[in-house]
């Protein structure tokens, strides 16, 4: 188990501080049940909810200025070797 700095967590999703920030803001956002969806490209319309989940919680989470956010965010999702995916689970950044 590592350890986080959990910013937002409801029943379907957590968002922490990344460990290693490449940003002043940079928060993850997960989902709790990811219904066996390792990245973007393999969503299909099963998936809407916890897409929509995260991007709803990634622009809750980017209007708080408390974290480092401004007039503005930057919202990523690493897909696939060559997207630059490091962990095998869809998450936004």
């Amino acid at each position: 188990e590592i350890p986080a700095t959990i910013v937002k967590e409801d029943r379907h999703i957590l968002a922490f501080k990344d460990i290693n920030p490449l940003a002043p803001a940079h928060v993850l956002v997960i989902p709790k049940d990811r219904n066996g969806l390792t990245n973007l490209r393999k969503s299909s319309a099963e998936h809407r909810d916890i897409l929509g989940r995260l991007l709803v919680a990634g622009g809750e989470i980017a209007n708080d200025s408390g974290l480092g956010f401004g007039d503005g965010a930057r919202f990523v999702i690493n897909d696939g070797p060559d997207g630059g995916q490091e962990v095998y689970h869809l998450h936004l950044h």
